[in-house]
Order: C-alpha cells, then structure tokens, then sequence
C-alpha cells in the first residue's frame, strides 16, 4: 500500500513540484491550497504524513498543525513544516505546536523522500511498518 502524503502549499507551482515527485516514488499524494483546504481534507484523506507551508492564506501553517493535532488519534502523525523560513524561533513554534520535523524550500528530492521514509518507518519503498 502506497504512502499516502497529504501537501499543503498555497504555491502552485510547489505542490505541482511536490505531487510530481512523491507520485514519481510511488506515493499517493494529495494537494491542498491552503491551510483551511488542509485541514479538511486530512479528515478526508486520513494521510500518513502531512507537509505543510507556513506562511498561507485563510490558515498559517502553525495553524494546520494545531488542527491537525487536536483531533482525536492525530498525535502520531508525522507532519513536516516545508518553508522558505529557517529562523530557529519558528522552528521551535513549530515544535511545540506538534511539528515533527522542518525543510526548506526549495527542496532537495532526495531528502525530502529519505525524510518522509525515515519518519514514517516505511524505510524501503512499498514497506509496511510493523
């Protein structure tokens, strides 16, 4: 069963950047504009991980992750910040808002897709964790 990613980016062209190469990995990907267009779409998708932008109209990305985690079951999912920012002050928001983990845009491939194996346990592709 394919890792199912959940992108939200109020960028175009990043979320076209990022469904291309995680489908290109073979994971499922789905897109959402904005955080608000996230949050409602988790509930949806039920992903195994998020990656959000921070800086977005109708809901920040501080915002999605506070959403994300004060649902019900959602304190296990992993969600990863990808932003143009790289100030420790909002990477520490985002920490203690639930963040898991933080990248910069633009994104290295190749880090991004280790990244999303690495904190989802599914080390090799296709791979179920136990």
């Amino acid at each position: 069963m394919p890792l199912k990613v959940l992108a939200i980016d109020d960028s175009l062209t990043i979320r076209t950047l990022l469904q291309h190469a995680l489908e290109g990995e073979g994971f499922s990907c789905t897109i959402a504009s904005d955080g608000l267009d996230g949050v409602e779409r988790f509930a949806e998708v039920a992903p195994d991980v998020v990656i959000t932008d921070i800086n977005m109209p109708r809901m920040d990305g501080f915002g999605v992750i506070a959403a994300i985690r004060s649902g019900p079951g959602n304190t296990r999912v992993p969600i990863l910040v990808l932003s143009t920012e790289n100030g420790e002050a909002l990477k520490a928001r985002a920490r203690a808002a639930g963040a898991t983990g933080w990248l910069v845009k633009p994104f290295e491939q190749q880090l991004l897709i280790t990244t999303l194996r690495r904190v989802t346990g599914r080390l090799t592709p296709g791979a179920n964790p136990g």
